[in-house]
């Protein structure tokens, strides 16, 4: 009797302890944590006048208003306006190693828009545009944002790296090439466009369609899969990403401090940008953006 009863009291400890391990290997991994900095000011959009054609000046080619740092509530020092135009001082440390930099921002959130821009880089310049930024506390712009690669595609070492091309100019970064690759060489303008509709987001380069992905879809999931976004080697940049844009499915344009040259001077401006705002139905509303040498100039950004 008493060995029955041992056997019997085993077994049922055996099937617990094997339901408890089914249990734990049913359970699903823990979101990485982290903290959004939604304290951080806005833009107070009435204070930017429209011109005649409904669009609002939101760089006037004399202030920073209505920018900051990412993940600040200030410009970064090395971020000054000279000469009509935003630029970045470069700091002979390499890329991201300018002097109290630091990527900046136009501190509105967009959602559905189109943004224009012109770029010419310097030898060996690296950048990029992020759009739909969520700033997240010690983590860098990109953990959250997709990115239009800036780059000169002959001589800088990205071009060689990723995939087929997918960290040339105006790919969406390590994800997707930019096909055909039509980008100038360095010195030479180049035309940029990005456009978000309802998740879907198509780069232009030079007037040709070049990338087209669609956020929030098993496609976007199989690339983060595929890239160095994936959840086994950057978990939190995955969870971030999949849930780009956050519940609102907006966030902030921003410029990359991720520029390097030849030589220490000026790497990276910026003209005049303007929003216009209106009706997301058939049409988008307005913001142009440009970059110049790296340079850039941004035309025009439709914003809904």
């Amino acid at each position: 009797m008493v060995c029955l009863m041992a056997s019997c009291g085993g077994k049922k400890a055996d099937d617990s302890a094997k339901a408890a391990a089914a249990d734990t290997v049913a359970a699903p991994a823990a979101v990485p944590e982290y903290k959004l900095m939604d304290s951080l000011p806005l833009t107070d959009m009435s204070k930017f006048k429209k011109d005649k054609d409904g669009k609002i000046a939101i760089f006037d080619g004399k202030t920073l208003e209505g920018w900051r740092g990412y993940d600040r509530a200030d410009v970064p020092a090395a971020w000054v306006v000279d000469n009509g135009a935003i630029h970045i001082k470069g700091s002979g440390q390499g890329e991201a190693g300018a002097k109290d930099g630091g990527d900046l921002l136009f501190a509105h959130k967009f959602k559905d828009f189109e943004l224009e821009f012109e770029w010419k880089v310097d030898k060996g310049s690296n950048s990029g545009v992020f759009i739909l930024v969520q700033e997240v506390e010690g983590q860098p712009s990109y953990i959250s944002a997709p990115e239009y690669q800036v780059l000169d595609n002959v001589n800088h070492p990205d071009a060689k790296l990723g995939k087929d091309g997918d960290r040339q100019s105006a790919s969406l970064y390590d994800m997707i090439p930019a096909k055909p690759q039509n980008s100038k060489p360095f010195g030479q303008w180049n035309k940029g466009k990005i456009m978000c509709y309802k998740g879907t987001v198509v780069y232009s380069q030079n007037g040709q369609n070049v990338v087209e992905y669609h956020l929030w879809t098993q496609q976007w999931k199989e690339l983060l899969d595929a890239s160095k976004f994936s959840k086994d080697k950057w978990p939190l940049a995955y969870e971030l990403l999949m849930n780009c844009g956050g519940p609102n499915h907006e966030g902030f344009i921003a410029l990359q401090d991720h520029v390097v040259t030849v030589v220490d001077a000026t790497v990276f401006n910026i003209g005049r940008i303007y929003v216009k705002a209106g009706q997301c139905v058939v049409a988008y509303s307005s913001v142009v953006f440009a970059f110049c040498c790296i340079q850039v100039f941004v035309l025009s950004v439709s914003v809904g």
